[in-house]
């Protein structure tokens, strides 16, 4: 798809009848259990199902009491017991003799552009363990929409997960004889894209107000709990974060720098709307009340919650040192200061400031850096150890097999690494590559690829992060998400010609493939849509990036991640010794 100038951004789809639908099937299984029945829900499945249906829908088809899945089910009160659960041995072991049911649940629509599987352990089972079960839910995912919202014309994809959903996906589709072929569709690309592809952009530090929310007060299921410090009462608040929230929709993909001083402008702009009321003779004030009363008391709550949210973010990273570690970080990213950065995450580990924190930055400085070298890699694991616990080993196993915390070849150059693995990787003739070498591979090629994506933005002056000019504001003007930047390119090249360096880099399986069924039709709406499915969890940084590209070009992303992610989920992923 090339972009032709900037146009205003089409409206996405209409994602509700996807709740509707899991609605709908759900309610139909519990009405094949006729009578009082007790629900056994899996902790994880909790919110989703909060979004879903509600505890009185639940109610008016005969469940009796909810009950959490623990490590044992409780008895319950009726002689029927339901139980909606993952595949997981680990839940199943604790239910027998019953007769199963599936609950087709694939899609959960977080936000009129945002859908998500809520699958937060496909990272660790696929990228770690490589357990590929959650294939086949990606692929029925992608023929759910297609059959909805298709059929989609163009489907550009990089990464092995990637490669084998789409290709599982079209097995699917020629099964079904192609369900929805010939309808006009609402979506007209689709872009798939492994997580580990791009696992820098995932470990930075977000400060897009929605990914620091997210990083700070964890986002579940598209809501969140602000506790004391933000409501400056004695309770909690759960709220929900959408488009649908007239504050947080205007500031979610801002800097966090520009968004005390839009909270300021609103707040004196809603004052100047209730002082309105002063003068109103008695009819303009009894319409004041039935039409603008209700709306304006709202807004006041939403913005007072958002005002204290960012009290509570600047307080917080203010003790963790925020500013030195984003300037670590960029030091990182753009290859300068190397040995000041190892100092500055040495001295993170020996005030133990957070395990996380500790091994994100580790993390950090090996990919950018194309593995530690043996000494360092040695130094830093010790005092980690020493510092948070020698049960961490399991842990830098785990971050060695995934190609996150590596340390270079003892004896060999980095060029001659580079060059092994790029042979390997592009000599078809070699045969299949193991997972765990194809990891490994990953570590060398960060710096190179920057360079030839530009990723690394080269400025005169200070970046305006009020007036962004490019994706890289969502990084401070220091750095374009690697993820955004791929995608971004292939769009405009309708492809990967001119970028097969970037992909010998990054280790191939990428694929391109048009659907000759679809009439390419550059006058529709759909042309202007595209579906980013990401494989592993998408970070808000990289949705707002991907929101202002479509602002910019006149189109409109729309995202299907299996969760959302940040750099502790990764982290903690990771870790066998949970901190």
């Amino acid at each position: 798809m090339a972009f032709a100038g900037r146009r205003d951004a089409p409206e996405p789809p209409d994602f509700g009848i996807l709740k509707r639908l899991a609605r709908d099937q759900l309610v139909y299984l519990l009405e094949q259990l006729p009578g009082k029945k007790d629900l056994f829900i899996e902790a994880d499945l909790m919110s989703p199902l909060d979004r879903i249906a509600n505890v009185s829908i639940l109610k008016q088809h005969d469940v009796d009491k909810l009950y959490k899945v623990e490590t044992r089910p409780a008895p319950g009160a009726s002689d029927q017991f339901c139980f909606l659960v993952r595949p997981r041995v680990r839940t199943m072991r604790f239910i027998a003799d019953v007769t199963c049911d599936e609950w087709s649940f694939y899609l959960l629509p977080l936000d009129e552009d945002i859908i998500s599987m809520e699958l937060p352990e496909f990272f660790r089972d696929y990228f770690l363990e490589g357990d590929h079960r959650w294939i086949n839910p990606v692929a029925r995912a992608l023929q759910l929409l297609n059959s909805l919202y298709g059929p989609f014309g163009k489907a550009y994809g990089i990464g092995r997960c990637a490669k084998m959903s789409h290709e599982l996906w079209r097995d699917l589709e020629e099964e079904s004889e192609g369900e929805g072929q010939g309808r006009k569709p609402e979506i007209g690309h689709v872009f798939l894209m492994d997580r580990d592809v791009d696992y820098v952009t995932a470990l930075c530090s977000q400060v897009v107000y929605e990914g620091l929310v997210d990083d700070t007060f964890r986002i579940k299921c598209g809501s969140v709990d602000f506790g004391p410090d933000v409501t400056s009462s004695d309770r909690s608040i759960k709220v929900l974060l959408n488009a649908q929230d007239k504050v947080f929709s205007q500031i979610r993909n801002e800097h966090f720098s520009s968004v005390f001083g839009f909270l300021s402008q609103k707040s004196r702009n809603l004052q100047a709307q209730y002082d309105r009321r002063r003068g109103m003779d008695i009819k303009q004030m009894k319409d004041f009340v039935s039409q603008e009363l209700k709306g304006l008391k709202q807004e006041h709550r939403l913005l007072s919650l958002h005002i204290g949210a960012c009290e509570s973010i600047m307080k917080k990273k203010t003790k963790q040192d925020f500013q030195e570690t984003i300037k670590a970080e960029h030091s990182l990213l753009e290859g300068f200061d190397i040995r000041e950065s190892t100092s500055f995450i040495e001295e993170h580990i020996d005030r133990q400031v957070s395990p996380i924190e500790s091994l994100r930055l580790m993390c950090l400085l090996s990919i950018t850096e194309n593995g530690l070298i043996p000494k360092d890699y040695r130094s830093l694991k010790t005092q980690y150890l020493q510092s948070y616990g020698p049960e961490h080993l399991l842990t830098f196993h785990n971050l060695k097999r995934i190609g996150l915390l590596t340390e270079q070849a003892a004896g060999e150059t980095l060029t001659a690494v580079e060059s092994k693995v790029s042979k390997l990787v592009t000599d078809r003739a070699a045969g299949k590559i193991t997972d765990a070498f194809n990891s490994l591979a990953r570590k060398s090629n960060f710096r190179a690829i920057s360079k030839k994506l530009g990723l690394i933005p080269r400025v005169e002056g200070e970046y305006d992060l009020k007036m962004p000019r490019d994706m890289a504001y969502v990084f401070g003007g220091a750095y374009v998400p690697l993820s955004c930047k791929i995608i971004e390119q292939v769009l405009e090249r309708r492809g990967w010609q001119g970028l097969e360096e970037v992909v010998r880099l990054l280790n191939g399986n990428e694929f391109s493939v048009s659907d000759s069924t679809v009439e390419d039709n550059p006058a529709w709406e759909s042309q202007r849509v595209i579906l980013t499915v990401f494989l592993g969890g998408c970070t808000f940084s990289e949705i707002a990036a991907l929101r202002f590209l479509g602002k910019e070009r006149g189109c409109k992303f729309i995202f299907l991640t299996t969760a959302i992610t940040n750099s502790a989920r990764m982290m903690e992923a990771m870790i066998e010794a949970r901190a």
